[in-house]
């Protein structure tokens, strides 16, 4: 990866991280924010957990924002946490949401802790072919909205 493309993900990964700062708390469910970004490197949608329902998770809320272009195969999203792979919440994870949207590549700071569910979202991205890139030293920035929990 070029270095320009490492400082991309990394503004991309730190807004993600800030989002989470946004989530209602709770003792349910992680913090998490999520920013999908396109291919020519604009914004395409932004979203966190618990913005718009208290169930939604943060790359569910990002998905379900209207968003041009259509096709989002050239598209990256940034998750404070690794997309989940497992919920207990919705029959479909963020990791099947993610495939069937068509992204093609998955940034993330924080692998899922198994606090909740056994997190294997990176598996089921790779599994479908998606590029999963791990920047883990941010993942105590995605940590903090989430010491309660931990």
């Amino acid at each position: 990866m070029s270095g320009e493309q490492a400082e991309r993900d990394r503004h991309w990964l730190e807004l993600a991280c800030d989002l989470a700062r946004l989530c209602p708390p709770s003792r349910t469910a992680f913090s998490v924010g999520a920013v999908i970004v396109g291919a020519d490197g604009t914004e395409l949608s932004r979203g966190f957990s618990r913005e718009s329902d208290p169930k939604a998770h943060a790359e569910e809320a990002a998905l379900a924002k209207p968003m041009e272009p259509a096709d989002l195969g050239g598209a990256t999203i940034y998750s404070s946490l690794e997309p989940c792979g497992r919920r207990l919440s919705r029959p479909r994870p963020c990791a099947r949401l993610i495939v069937d949207a068509g992204i093609g590549r998955v940034v993330y700071a924080w692998r899922e802790p198994s606090l909740f569910v056994e997190g294997d979202g990176e598996e089921v991205l790779r599994a479908a072919g998606i590029e999963v890139v791990w920047i883990g030293d941010l993942a105590e920035r995605a940590r903090e909205p989430n010491a309660h929990l931990l």
